[in-house]
Order: C-alpha cells, then structure tokens, then sequence
C-alpha cells in the first residue's frame, strides 16, 4: 500500500461517496476501479483480502469495506472519513 496524503484521500472517499449508488456489487465495483485501478493505492491481492475479510462480517459489506480501507490508510481518522463520506 503506499502512502497517500490525508488530503487525497479526503477528496478521493467523497468522490465514492457522491457517485456510488446501486448495489453492493457496483459499490464495490466502483471501489475497486478507483482505489485499484485508477490510484493504484491498494494492490488487487490486498483489495481482495480486504473484502473477503468484509464478507465474513455481518451487516453491508461495501459501507464494512470503505471503512477497513480507510483505517488501513489513516488509522482511525481515515476509518471515520471513509465511513462517513461513503454514507453520504
């Protein structure tokens, strides 16, 4: 995972936010497009460990998955950002 300022990722998770709507699979689809592919700040290995650890909780596994990435890039504040604006 590399190092993304706090910032970047501020405007990157309310871009999520914004346009993510649908289903938990194109939520996750979204995800994956832009954190994968487009940012290149999570590797595909870890975005898939990190959901199929998503998928073992209870309750909706995008809004789980947003949030677990958030905490791996910024700890707390990055899990409450993530979270927060994926509510959105």
């Amino acid at each position: 995972m590399t190092a993304v300022p706090f910032s970047d990722a501020l405007r990157v998770w309310l871009k999520i936010g914004l346009i993510s709507f649908g289903g938990p699979a194109g939520q996750i689809a979204l995800m994956h497009r832009i954190l994968v592919e487009e940012q290149r700040w999570l590797g595909e290995k870890r975005f898939l460990h990190a959901l199929n650890y998503c998928m073992l909780l209870p309750g909706p596994e995008a809004q789980q998955l947003a949030t677990y990435v958030g905490w791996l890039m910024h700890g707390v504040r990055g899990a409450l950002l993530a979270g927060g604006l994926f509510i959105l």
